[in-house]
């Protein structure tokens, strides 16, 4: 591999973080710098000879510095083919010198749009003449080496030091892929920005940070997760999470942030709750939501909105599980949890953002809103001669909420405190229906009394027949079947109450 010696390179950064040793090895090399701005004060201050940009182009910063670089001297110097005898000949003519190395960042954009500043502070850190050196330099990747990020400057400083100030080929064509990669993503992000007022149907995803995971649902798929994880939560003990624990992990958050003034805890199975209850302590919850299934709670991944203390802890030591995910835990409760090397302990620090999900599919994506309608009482519309009570109307506002984050066609029994069981993804509501009902039994569970929720509207009156007569007293559906009133008018014939929503909440 040809080693190209670095003799001249262009130095104009917003993040000077780091920089030092790469201004060491340029001026050891005797490398020629061009700089701007508060980036030629920093290099002067390592000791290191700057040319300003302004020398070489003969013109000034303009318009607040919107225009600094943008000459051609600056994008002639990067861009002219080192082995065109044409290009060379103009390079000659008009005084370019070549430019061999470019190390240039881009202004804070995402970060200036998370903070909540103004659209006028958010436009001004739309980077122009960066991103047009960025790309010019990778461009002609064949003479020249961008390093576009400041996360790249390690490498910079481990190429130049171990290839005697130089780079290869392979080199600076790798650094050109990471350059389009930093120009596609901040792009990216500011058409999103933009896009959130004009809503262009147009699909831009971007994340920046990967991480390989041992395998995907099965050993033999290879997966990766995308995104900032580390921005959600501290992982606290336990090995790598696993595809799998990701994607329960991600339903674990989802429902229990249908909880924000109860202390609540749930167990997750294949992205169903087992186990789901309130109460007034962590582990009086957990012991609730144990119970509604034993057995599938081995394993499972374990979420509560509360500080888990001592106690709690202490309850759920002896269950296996792969995940417990809480706000905090208090150094108690550590101390007995990590007791198992493997178990991960997951401290949320923020709410899932977004508002929008997407999935792959046949040959394209489909995205759309996520689900954030939850019901309250005041949705509920009374559609039987019997209204549900008090205690019923919260044991129906608990089952909803499950309801809304269990795979389609499900069923809920619950009452207003407690999870009994479910009835999750079959083909049939009635068989959903009968599933839960099984499942109640098994574990003990008194249905006389128990109220039922479903994700979708009854067809037939089926449903609530079957609920009666396993004890069932108050339903919440969400209606807009043609065959509605058959169902009432059974609920009307055997005392039941019912309520409908008008919204449907299927799960595939």
């Amino acid at each position: 591999m040809a080693v190209k010696k670095i003799e001249s390179a262009l130095v104009s950064v917003y993040y000077k973080d780091n920089l030092e040793p790469i201004i060491a090895l340029l001026k050891k090399h005797g490398v020629k710098i061009y700089s701007t701005g508060g980036t030629q004060k920093f290099i002067e201050e390592q000791g290191a000879e700057v040319i300003p940009v302004e020398e070489l182009t003969s013109y000034p910063s303009i318009f607040g510095g919107r225009v600094k670089t943008l000459h051609p001297k600056i994008f002639g110097g990067i861009l002219h083919r080192r082995e065109n005898e044409g290009d060379l000949a103009q390079a000659a003519e008009y005084g370019i010198p070549a430019i061999d190395l470019v190390i240039v960042d881009l202004y804070p954009f995402e970060e200036t749009v998370a903070s909540g500043a103004s659209e006028a502070d958010i436009i001004e850190k739309i980077d122009i003449g960066g991103i047009s050196l960025i790309r010019a330099a990778a461009k002609n990747f064949k003479d020249v080496i961008i390093i576009a990020s400041k996360d790249q400057y390690t490498e910079l400083e481990a190429k130049l030091a171990e290839q005697d100030g130089g780079t290869t080929i392979e080199d600076r064509r790798y650094f050109a892929a990471q350059a389009f990669q930093v120009s596609s993503n901040y792009d990216t992000h500011i058409f999103n920005y933009f896009n959130q007022a004009e809503n262009i149907p147009a699909l831009k995803v971007s994340e920046t940070k990967a991480k390989a995971l041992r395998y995907g649902e099965n050993p033999h798929q290879a997966a990766h997760f995308y995104g900032d994880m580390e921005a959600l939560f501290d992982q606290l003990n336990g090995k790598e999470l696993s595809y799998n624990n990701l994607v329960d992990v991600d339903a674990a958050v989802n429902l229990i942030a249908e909880f924000p003034d109860q202390t609540a805890f749930a167990i997750l199975k294949h992205t169903n709750a087992c186990g789901c209850a309130i109460a007034d302590t962590v582990q009086e919850a957990y012991k609730k939501a144990f119970e509604a299934d034993t057995t599938s709670a081995f394993g499972g991944v374990l979420v509560t909105n509360q500080t888990v203390d001592k106690a709690a802890a202490e309850e759920m030591h002896s269950l296996f599980f792969e995940v417990l995910i809480a706000p905090e835990f208090t150094e108690e409760a550590l101390t007995v949890l990590k007791g198992k090397k493997n178990r991960i302990l997951l401290r949320q620090k923020m709410a899932l953002p977004g508002t929008k999900m997407i999935k792959t599919l046949l040959n394209g994506i489909i995205e759309q809103d996520k689900d954030l309608a939850t019901e309250s009482k005041a949705d509920f519309k009374v559609v039987t001669k019997v209204a549900p009570t008090e205690k019923e109307l919260d044991a129906l506002v608990f089952a909803a909420k499950v309801c809304k984050h269990t795979k389609s066609n499900t069923i809920i029994l619950s009452n207003d405190t407690q999870l009994f069981s479910s009835g999750v993804g079959q083909t049939s509501r009635v068989d959903a229906l009968r599933q839960a009902i099984i499942k109640a039994k098994e574990f003990g569970f008194e249905l006389k009394g128990a109220v039922m929720a479903s994700d979708a509207f009854f067809p037939f009156p089926d449903c609530v027949e079957i609920a009666h007569e396993a004890g069932i007293t108050a339903v919440v559906q969400p209606g807009g079947s043609i065959k509605d009133q058959d169902s009432i008018n059974y609920c009307d014939a055997h005392g039941m109450a019912m309520v409908m929503t008008g919204v449907r909440h299927f799960k595939h």
